[in-house]
């Protein structure tokens, strides 16, 4: 399924570059995805494989009544080809492929304990000079990670959490 949602999500983002409506498409794709996903009846209605191609098309013509063409004709596509259900992961595969476009890597800090907004934005500024991205910086906090940090920037993950340590050492103990 992931194959599936890059190479739409590929063929999407490329035809919305054409098209020179990049930020349009994303963000009607956004609002219909965030849409599908508040509601539970659209999402049986779409990814049902009981209600007809026809159907489902006339429900999205009422659904996204003023949608680029681009959009609608790819959605059309997703409904005739039955991918409806692979379109939160489209969705996905779109957005890397919309920050790599716009130099923009999300980044995202745990810890157990609240970090000030200096100590957050200096984190976000590092990784912004030693990457040359536009930082997206999101943090929060989860008490179970004990304490430390863990830190997500792109799809790496860097974990200097207490209970990771805790983790690893006792799997060592239990390996002797």
């Amino acid at each position: 399924m992931d194959e599936i949602a890059e190479v739409y999500a590929r063929a999407l983002f490329e035809v919305a570059s054409e098209h020179d409506k990049l930020e349009l498409i994303r963000e009607q794709l956004l609002q219909f995805t965030d849409m599908l996903s508040a509601n539970r009846d659209a999402q049986l209605f779409f990814f049902s494989p009981y209600f007809s191609a026809q159907e489902k098309k006339a429900g999205l013509a009422r659904a996204v009544s003023d949608g680029d063409p681009e959009l609608m004709n790819f959605l059309e596509a997703l409904i005739e080809r039955h991918r409806m259900p692979a379109l939160f992961r489209i969705r996905t595969r779109f957005e890397v492929l919309w920050d790599k476009a716009n130099h923009r890597l999300p980044v995202s800090i745990v810890t157990a304990v609240p970090l000030d907004a200096a100590t957050i934005h200096a984190i976000g500024a590092r990784i912004g000079d030693q990457t040359g991205e536009t930082i997206e910086l999101s943090s929060r906090v989860d008490p179970d990670i004990v304490g430390g940090i863990v830190l997500r920037v792109g799809n790496r993950i860097m974990d200097a959490s207490v209970k990771t340590q805790l983790d690893n050492l006792a799997k060592q103990v239990a390996a002797q």
